[in-house]
């Protein structure tokens, strides 16, 4: 697997049909297999490689966190789509078998083996992008709490709800008790995990400091 040379428009283009289904290039959370695919890529995506240039975005904005992210950082070969060849992970295992070179040390062989693999790239990225693109989608229960038992928790609710954005539906909610006489909301939303990010949601929660003292997930389910 692999997505190729990142630096060249073919592998951008392999990079933005993988993501196009997913947040990351692994799990659910930023990781350091972020940072090493981040780190290949040369530039800024194009604007129609629309997946690719939000998940840049995104990785950008923790760069100056990069080193406390998840996960131990792997070849760059070992992310990615399957059934894309990585011609620098095969090149380095068939130096340990004498009686196959797949692509030959000479400058024609070389030439050859780079344009079969910019074909197989090109071949994959087409079969990936007739496939519907699946929209990722999350549940989460958000606890909201006040300062204290004098704050209006129907106002607080109202302020919640009144955030508004692409990929956002707010569901239910209730005021659970957690001491004191101080009651915490709990409310429930669905997001698109392509729009909407818990991070972008506590940001804007905790913006209404009059009301909110801080904002935690209490579940986060997969749909």
């Amino acid at each position: 697997m692999g997505f190729g040379d990142l630096k060249s428009a073919t592998g951008l283009k392999v990079l933005n049909v993988f993501l196009s289904d997913r947040s990351y290039i692994e799990g659910f959370v930023p990781s350091q297999a972020d940072v090493a695919v981040f780190e290949a890529v040369s530039a800024q995506p194009p604007a129609d490689l629309c997946h690719a240039l939000r998940w840049y975005n995104h990785i950008k904005s923790y760069q100056a966190q990069k080193n406390s992210l998840p996960g131990v950082k792997k070849p760059l070969g070992q992310y990615g789509p399957s059934g894309v060849a990585d011609t620098t992970a095969a090149a380095a295992s068939d130096e340990d078998d004498d009686d196959l070179d797949l692509f030959g040390s000479d400058e024609e062989e070389d030439a050859e083996a780079a344009k079969l693999k910019e074909q197989r790239l090109a071949e994959y990225a087409a079969r990936k992008s007739k496939k519907p693109a699946l929209i990722a989608k999350s549940s989460l229960l958000l606890d909201v709490k006040p300062w204290d038992d004098e704050t209006d928790m129907a106002k607080l609710e109202e302020c919640v709800r009144s955030i508004q954005m692409d990929g956002l539906v707010w569901g239910q909610s209730k005021l659970v008790p957690v001491g004191y006489g101080i009651k915490k909301l709990q409310i429930g939303c669905v997001v698109e995990d392509d729009k909407v990010g818990t991070d972008i949601l506590e940001e804007q929660i905790t913006a209404f400091e009059d009301f909110v003292q801080s904002m935690d997930v209490a579940a986060f389910n997969k749909i």
